[in-house]
Formats: C-alpha cells, structure tokens, sequence
C-alpha cells in the first residue's frame, strides 16, 4: 500500500502525523529509515517526498549501551556501544542513509514510546546492518546483515511484535558482541543528555 491510500487519523501517534506532514501528497517517500506499521491496513513510511539529496546526517552520541559479558565467557568484556539519537521524524526518517559505514562499537537508536509494531528498510542506506529490536530492556529481535536497497521497492524488515527501540550496527556486529534475542539491553543516556534534552 503506498502511503498516499492512507490517511492520518486521530489514533495514529502524533510521530505518524508529523510524519505524514512532512510526506507530503508524494505517494511513497524517496528517502529511506523507518516505516511505522499502521496496523493491519498497511505501512506509513517516514520521510520527505520531495526533498533534494543533501548530505548524510551525522547525529551528535548522546546513548549507549554497556554489553554485560557472561560469568564464564572466554574473552574479556566487549564494552560499551556508543550510539546516536534521532529525535525529530525528519532525522528517524533519514536515519543511516548514504553514511559511510559505522565501524565497531557505533550505532544508532531509534526510540519508540509506547511500544510500536515497526518495520525498517534499507533504501539508499550504503552497508548492510544489523538490526537489533528492544522492549524493556531486552533484545526482542535481530535481522542481520540486512542488505541495502538501492531501488525501490525495498523489502521491509522488523518483528511481529511491538518494540520500544531499534538499534542499528554495522553488519556481523551484533554476533561478533555476542548479542542473541534475550540479551539484556541496558542502555542508557550518557551524562548531561536525555529523552528531554
């Protein structure tokens, strides 16, 4: 279903509004990120449709996520993810889009409150990723290695069930720290910054 079949309603988060607002009545969007589910009638993606390609978005680090090591694991602790925040629809939408790959221990945090049933896709994004779905506090979920779309239509990616937070790493990372579905995820905003700020 292209977006311009549905139209926002007073149910709909005011994120799927603001999100409609900045489409347009372009039909499906050219840019790529996240799609929120809209339930059973369909996908809303997020994004602007007539925007000129500018540069890619580089968010400040203001998160991170303190992997616990298992008691009797072979190799020391892996360490601390450091990751950026997108707040504004604007800047989930553009999310990873044409950035250079992220290297180790780097990612991206997308936040959903409350808990949302969601759906990702890889258009214009340049690697492939590790998508790691959340909810309270838990890895609920993992697509790996997601192979970038250069040409739409792109397949959508994402769990049956709601997720409060999406974390994107660089393809094999998410084995490579040994994060499996059940993980805790711990993450927490870094000093000075927050869901507010």
């Amino acid at each position: 279903m292209t977006a311009m079949a549905m139209r926002p309603s007073a149910q709909l988060p005011a994120v799927l509004a603001a999100i409609w607002r900045l489409m347009g009545l372009g039909g499906l969007m050219g840019l790529a990120g996240v799609v929120l589910q809209a339930g059973p009638a369909g996908a809303i993606g997020a994004g602007p449709a007539r925007t000129a390609q500018g540069p890619p978005q580089f968010l400040p680090l203001e998160a991170e996520w303190c992997l616990e090591q298992p008691a009797l694991a072979p190799r020391p602790p892996a360490g601390c993810i450091q990751l950026e925040v997108p707040r504004s629809a604007r800047q989930m939408a553009l999310g990873l889009m044409e950035r250079p790959p992220l290297g180790p221990l780097r990612g991206m945090w997308f936040r959903f409150d409350p808990p949302t049933p969601v759906s990702f896709w890889m258009h214009r994004v340049r690697q492939p990723l590790d998508l790691i779905y959340l909810r309270q506090g838990r890895v609920i979920a993992i697509d790996a290695a997601v192979p970038p779309c250069s040409r739409l239509p792109c397949p959508s990616y994402g769990p049956a069930e709601p997720a409060d937070g999406v974390v994107e790493l660089q393809a094999h990372e998410a084995q490579r720290l040994g994060i499996v579905v059940g993980s805790p995820a711990p993450l927490r905003w870094l000093q000075g910054r927050g869901a507010g700020s």
